[in-house]
């Protein structure tokens, strides 16, 4: 990797950036999109969001990541940065730093890295870095200097999360030990599997474009009239087993099936399982079904074999 990668401990990211002294214009919502464009311009950051967590939409940034962010800053000698979010995609999502143009990448260590909270990653462009050399701002504790002159001694300015680095390096080799190609395309075709469980259910789906799919995580909204989260306490209290709930303006409205990091299609299998029993009992209007037609998605794969490690969760 071209860019100056180095970790810390896990910050909101918008908070994160503040620390840090960089401007942050938020997007992420498609109708807002366009409007937002002309006031962006002008600030230090346009952010991009690969991050699932919220509402299941994913920028497509394997063809449009660079593509929009020079749309919106067309001068390329622009100081904007084009900072993503990767929290939740990391692991599960293909995410290239630097080939898509990335000059600050934040990401988390507890969703498809498969490690506890507690871990955070940055990788900075030289063009993040100089920019926040020349921030003038104060900080202290989330300064990229501070962080980068001790790594060159290999340790840390504060006390590193020992334990997890140990697990991380773990993980890492359970992401190899699959194959980066095989960990996505597990995830793509989970993802696919759920959505033809939902469209049997006959749910609809939080996110309407096919292009914004999420691998790992799928928003489901619930008809009008019921409650997503008295649903949720249905299936936690009969199956012990917690749905996400809906985030904003969805609260109450939709719930969240993860299907990211160390999953396969028997927990897959179990997970759509315990959802439409929960549909069952909660009397929510659905189609039965949705189970099968998951089951069809991935009896239509090619197979890939399972690490020894899977097989034994499995």
């Amino acid at each position: 990797m071209d860019s100056i990668a180095w970790m810390a401990w896990t910050l909101p990211t918008a908070i994160f950036f503040a620390l840090l002294g960089l401007t942050l214009a938020g997007c992420g919502e498609h109708d807002r999109h366009e409007r937002d464009v002309e006031r962006r311009v002008g600030h230090e950051g346009v952010n991009r969001g690969e991050d699932p967590r919220a509402h299941q939409e994913v920028p497509d940034h394997r063809h449009h990541a660079r593509q929009q962010h020079e749309r919106d800053v067309p001068d390329a000698q622009h100081p904007a940065l084009l900072m993503v979010d990767t929290i939740s995609s990391l692991g599960s999502i293909e995410y290239r730093h630097d080939a898509w143009g990335v000059d600050v990448t934040v990401a988390g260590s507890q969703k498809g890295l498969m490690l506890p909270p507690g871990l955070s990653f940055n990788a900075i462009s030289e063009k993040a870095l100089a920019a926040s050399k020349a921030n003038t701002a104060m900080r202290s504790y989330w300064d990229w200097h501070d962080m980068i002159a001790i790594n060159k001694q290999g340790t840390f300015p504060y006390t590193p999360a020992t334990n997890l680095l140990y697990v991380l390096k773990e993980a890492i080799a359970m992401l190899e030990e699959e194959g980066l190609d095989n960990v996505f395309a597990r995830h793509v075709r989970h993802g696919a599997a759920t959505r033809a469980a939902v469209k049997v259910w006959g749910l609809d789906l939080v996110c309407l474009d096919p292009h914004c799919y999420s691998p790992a995580l799928t928003a489901v909204m619930v008809p009008e009239g019921h409650d997503a989260d008295a649903y949720r306490k249905v299936v936690l209290d009969n199956f012990d087993m917690s749905l996400g709930t809906g985030l904003g303006n969805l609260k109450g409205k939709a719930f969240r099936i993860g299907h990211i990091g160390h999953f396969n299609d028997l927990m897959l299998m179990g997970t759509l399982s315990g959802v439409e029993m929960g549909l069952d009992l909660a009397d929510i209007p659905h189609r039965s079904g949705g189970v099968l037609a998951a089951m069809d998605v991935l009896k239509g794969r090619d197979v890939v074999s399972m690490s020894k490690a899977q097989a034994a969760v499995a």
